[in-house]
């Protein structure tokens, strides 16, 4: 066995808790109330996973894993951890890249509009299934048209016109409804005010630049800013569903690796599913089931077990759960789900433990190498080998700065797209009205005809050929 494919120590207590690289994939949860020790298990996990060179993925949600990128050391807690539990590990930093939808913490990070899809979008926009339909309507109108849907003012444009052409469109892809539309603008109009036209646009995300590793061969941990995110729920909910959904649509199938090609951990994970319509909660089972064949484990960080669908629950195999209080029937509820999600342990009452727990402790269970849950074991999970403490500022710009992608996301790129292309067209029908001193001949008018025709053509078997967000059949789009 070699050390990118060693156990995982995640805890201690009467025996080790051991999570296998090659079960990780079986994706997991991380549960507990707040200030209960989830971040640290997190933590935990993303460090071990990065010294077997499995790139990571999180959100940092309260602007605290940034010290990952240095040794940690100087808090006495950790040491006295440390020493409680006999390890002797020095403390390590680990390769970090700082990710930012805004910008100012981080890489930009971006995608376009026809990547996002428009069943993602509606989702993001709050749109009813009514203004739904016209949003598919606008983007199959794009593509059969040839145009580029890629930021936010790309998709304003498109959609006046087919608002302005509603009645030549109803023919080929139904009813547009002016109140839609108006709906969907005034929408798109509340997101670029949220910060949208900084998300919409390129240069996209490259998810190769998720997937790295270091020279020593350590996993890259990808942190995405989401302090600010969050005051949106819906944007930070839909764009890490986004980028799950890209993962499984871009990735290989590989089987049961002998480690994970990428680790995903989903922070306040019960936003994923707050006031989802069913179709978009059933597109997420299916994505979280069929990823694990592409090497991606993913990871719910959650405060309680019924936040996540049953069918979702059902398929996190790998467990820490940290302690739940019980004063109210709905968390009494909670905490008796939580234990009956375990395979019991006759040496305590799971149920009973989860209420007493500790800072720091947690019931863990994970696959054996049959895939099987092992039986739950009381725990204290293990101190983690990097800096608690946030970095400062200048430390931060310091880590983007020096990064290898400094500069090609900072920069951003506004190509020809629906916008220019509807304006350009909308110029030269003004031009066309104008009275012309010399009328074309016959002849002339046939040729031009024919030649508009077969502009119209090519344009629109290269509309069908652009990527209808890489989401594919999963989130309604097409390629």
């Amino acid at each position: 066995m070699t050390t990118e494919t060693a156990p995982i120590l995640v805890a201690r207590g009467k025996k080790d808790a051991l999570l296998s690289p090659a079960m990780a994939n079986r994706h997991g949860l991380v549960a507990g109330a707040t200030g209960t020790g989830k971040t640290v298990s997190l933590r935990v996990l993303a460090e071990a996973f990065s010294e077997r060179g499995v790139p990571v993925f999180l959100a940092d949600v309260k602007g605290d894993l940034s010290g990952m990128a240095v040794p940690g050391g100087e808090n006495p807690k950790i040491a006295a951890r440390a020493e409680k539990l006999g390890l002797t590990d020095p403390p390590a930093g680990y390769p970090v890249v700082f990710w930012d939808v805004f910008g100012q913490s981080g890489h930009p990070l971006r995608t376009t509009i026809s990547e996002m899809g428009p069943l993602l979008l509606s989702r993001l926009l709050g749109l009813n299934e009514t203004q739904s339909g016209v949003m598919e309507i606008i983007f199959r109108a794009a593509d059969d048209s040839g145009l580029l849907l890629l930021d936010l003012k790309d998709l304003r444009t498109m959609a006046t016109y087919v608002g302005e052409n509603a009645a030549g469109l109803r023919t080929r892809y139904g009813n547009v409804s002016t109140a839609s539309v108006g709906a969907i603008q005034r929408a798109l109009l509340a997101l670029e005010g949220q910060g949208g036209d900084t998300f919409f646009g390129e240069p996209a995300l490259d998810l190769d630049d998720l997937l790295q590793t270091d020279a020593s061969g350590r996993g890259v941990v990808n942190i995405l800013n989401a302090q600010s995110l969050l005051a949106a729920p819906k944007v930070y909910a839909t764009m890490l569903l986004w980028l799950l959904s890209e993962l499984f649509e871009r990735l290989p199938e590989v089987g049961d690796p002998a480690k994970p090609k990428l680790v995903f951990f989903f922070d306040e994970a019960h936003l994923l599913f707050d006031d989802a319509p069913k179709a978009l909660v059933e597109k997420i089972e299916l994505t979280v089931r069929l990823i694990r064949s592409k090497g991606v484990g993913v990871y719910f960080v959650t405060q309680s077990p019924l936040d996540l669908p049953d069918t979702v629950l059902a398929q996190l195999g790998n467990r820490v759960q940290h302690a739940l209080r019980a004063f109210t029937p709905r968390e009494k509820k909670a905490v008796d789900a939580a234990a009956d999600t375990f395979r019991q342990n006759p040496a305590f009452d799971a149920a009973k433990a989860i209420t007493e727990l500790g800072v720091g402790e947690a019931l863990v269970s994970f696959l054996d190498g049959k895939g099987q849950p092992e039986m739950v074991e009381r725990a204290l999970i293990v101190p983690p080998r990097s800096r608690l403490a946030p970095l400062a500022d200048a430390e931060r710009q310091g880590i983007v700065r020096g990064s290898t992608l400094y500069g090609h996301y900072e920069q951003m790129v506004d190509r020809e797209s629906a916008f220019e292309m509807l304006q350009a067209r909308a110029q030269r029908r003004e031009e066309e009205t104008k009275p012309s001193r010399t009328q074309a001949s016959p002849v002339e008018k046939l040729i031009g005809s024919m030649a508009q025709s077969a502009v119209r053509s090519i344009g629109s078997q290269i509309g069908r050929q652009i990527a209808r967000g890489i989401l594919g059949a999963l989130f309604g789009g097409k390629r």
